[in-house]
């Protein structure tokens, strides 16, 4: 039988047991035992390790990741009942490239600027299903006037149409502050 020194006192091995139980048959361990101190022998201690290093990141820039998000954010604007214009506005493109997304004709990555009004957009949308879980509330609510201070009695909508990132971003923002901050 083994000891262990922990401080003034010598812990045997046979003392310090993981405590069974039985599941189908099957033993796992609970827990440690404890000693009568309430220690543990230090091979007992489970070690956490580390998380496996990613070989490289995602690469937002690719055409394959800007047609999903591209595709991400149609689903949105037809459960927002936005038309063609007001989706062009949103993502803040020129007519023909508008076209050539939405029929997925993707040639290269998105820009800074577009990929920061998908996010916000994306953000807006999550936000509006964690606050309204009825689907049909959290797809009318951009259409609804609003009497918030933000808003001056138009629809959340209308300030997202304004044209600017950051019309974008105090909607986002305004909605993550009434479910409790960001998550």
């Amino acid at each position: 039988m083994t000891t262990a020194s922990h401080g003034d006192e010598d812990v045997r091995a046979a003392d310090v047991q993981v405590a069974y139980g039985s599941i189908s048959g099957r033993d796992i361990a609970f827990r440690p035992q404890l000693d009568y101190k309430g220690r543990v022998s230090p091979t007992e201690i489970p070690v956490a390790q580390p998380l496996a290093k990613l070989d490289h990141a995602a690469d937002l820039a690719t055409p394959e990741a800007a047609a999903a998000a591209l595709r991400t954010f149609f689903r949105i604007a037809d459960a927002w009942d936005l038309g063609n214009e007001q989706q062009r506005q949103l993502l803040g493109c020129g007519r023909s490239t508008f076209y050539e997304w939405k029929h997925g004709r993707v040639k290269r990555g998105l820009d800074g600027a577009t990929l920061e009004r998908l996010s916000h957009v994306f953000g807006i949308y999550a936000a509006l299903q964690v606050l309204l879980p009825i689907p049909e509330r959290a797809h009318a609510w951009p259409h609804r006037d609003n009497s918030a201070p933000l808003f001056g009695g138009k629809s959340a909508l209308d300030r997202m149409l304004a044209g600017q990132v950051s019309d974008l971003y105090v909607v986002r923002q305004y909605l993550d502050a009434q479910r409790g901050g960001w998550s």
